[in-house]
């Protein structure tokens, strides 16, 4: 499965100057945060994919006028040609607002997920706004990672951590990958495509399917929220 990860910087080349057909590669696009509303809205009618997002500390918009056509899975985990995903948006609380978290809020929210977690066998994706703690985090508190997202990854080691809120153009020596015990922390500022392969999981009665891809026929599958 190919991935398109974005956030914080829409992608000139994917809106401004967009030409047909651009999409049609990926199957499944993510959004770290921080992007307006129309650009996600764009992207989902042009693509042949969901697009699944979580909330950046600058999505205050979100709340009147989300993204149409596509799909928030903040608290949530998702499972989408058989790649468990989960979904964690805000960032470290530094100054009064919505989609900030003080490190004991965001392990509530984690803990609160356990059980799904443990029913599910684990998480491939883990798709969030800031980073874990000293895993591609800066130093000025706005942009501090979180240490309970470290935790995530040695309690469940999924494939992949995708985040946003570093900006690369903050400092070019940001690294857009870090590898981490079994996991491969990437950087989705502006975009960066990832694969994955697809996993082949018994759909249980118990599921909701939300969703269906735009694929072609004999490529669609059901995505199923939990």
């Amino acid at each position: 499965m190919k991935i398109l990860a974005i956030s914080d910087e829409e992608c000139p080349a994917l809106w401004d100057y967009y030409t047909p057909g651009r999409l049609n590669d990926y199957d499944l696009i993510l959004s770290c945060g921080d992007l307006k509303a129309s650009y996600l809205s764009f992207l989902v009618t042009m693509a042949r994919c969901p697009v699944l997002y979580v909330h950046g500390n600058h999505d205050t918009g979100y709340d009147r006028n989300p993204p149409e056509g596509c799909d928030c899975i903040d608290d949530h985990i998702v499972v989408y040609n058989g790649i468990r995903i989960l979904g964690l948006g805000g960032c470290r609380r530094y100054h009064p607002g919505t989609h900030q978290y003080t490190e004991r809020e965001m392990r509530r929210r984690i803990g609160k997920l356990s059980w799904k977690l443990k029913r599910l066998g684990g998480v491939d994706i883990v798709v969030t706004h800031a980073p874990p703690a000293g895993l591609g985090d800066a130093e000025d508190p706005a942009h501090w990672g979180f240490e309970s997202l470290v935790k995530l990854l040695d309690d469940y080691h999924p494939a992949y951590l995708v985040h946003g809120h570093v900006h690369t153009s903050y400092d070019h020596r940001i690294p857009r990958e870090i590898a981490y015990q079994d996991t491969k922390i990437l950087n989705a500022c502006e975009r960066y495509v990832f694969e994955i392969p697809d996993r082949q999981v018994p759909l249980k009665q118990m599921y909701q399917v939300i969703y269906k891809t735009r694929k072609p026929p004999e490529h669609h599958t059901g995505m199923i929220l939990h």
